[in-house]
Order: structure tokens, then sequence, then C-alpha cells
């Protein structure tokens, strides 16, 4: 597993009822999601900015495990679980650490995706090269 996120469940992003809300573990996972792609392929926002071939994510899973609370201090692990020919699935794993427990869980499929014709590719052999060594 890797360590791709630290964070703060902030007053602002619970519910009334002082949990944290969806969108939020939503908005955690996304932003783990580019320190993984970065991991795995060294990839960034801009780095296909030419060609304009990047990952979209295509597949989102959750499974809520454990309330998180405000002030509940948080990190995401991920692993990269499949290489297909046009998509990667990797699984998340957010763990609350002052309870010592997991909080949520999310499996994601990512295509390799143009955003000229706006339809899926094949990944490449080097960029299959990259992932395999990532490959649990």
């Amino acid at each position: 597993m890797v360590l791709v996120q630290k964070n703060v469940a902030h007053p602002w992003m619970c519910d009334v009822l002082g949990h944290m809300t969806t969108r939020h573990y939503v908005a955690m996972f996304d932003d783990a999601a580019y320190h993984m792609l970065y991991t795995v392929f060294g990839w960034i926002g801009a780095s296909d900015a030419e060609n304009k071939i990047a990952w979209a994510d295509v597949q989102h899973v959750i499974d809520y495990k454990a309330e998180v609370s405000v002030g509940d201090v948080l990190e995401i692990d991920s692993k990269l679980t499949k290489i297909g020919n046009k998509s990667i699935t990797i699984h998340y794993e957010m763990k609350n650490l002052g309870k010592n427990e997991v909080a949520a869980t999310l499996q994601c499929i990512c295509v390799l995706f143009d955003l000229k014709t706006r339809k899926s590719v094949e990944i490449s052999a080097e960029l299959r090269e990259l992932a395999s060594k990532h490959l649990t």
C-alpha cells in the first residue's frame, strides 16, 4: 500500500449530525487518486497536454465502514490491483488514525482516455511497464 493522502475532517466537511458528508469522502479519494497516478506513472494533470491523453474514472464502489466525525485525522493508502488493456483498478483504504479503524474503502476503475476523441485508448507498453512495478 502507498500512502497517498492525509487529511482532517473539518467542521465544514460535516453534516448537522457532525459526520463527514459523502461529497468530502469522494473529494479525499479523488485527491488521493492524483497522488497514486503520480506515484505509478509520474502523471500530473498537465502531463499529457500535447497528446490530450488523461486518466478518467469510470466506476467507483465505496464501502463506508465507520463514521468519521469532526476533527478525525485520516490517511488514505492505495494499491494497484489490476491492469487491463485500457483500464487499471485501484483500491483505496481510508483509515481513521485516532480511532484506529478503517473508515471507508474505494475500488476505482480508471481508463486511459483520449480527450480529443472522447474514447478510451490502449495502455501503452511503457505505461504498462510502469504500472506492473506497483501491481499487488
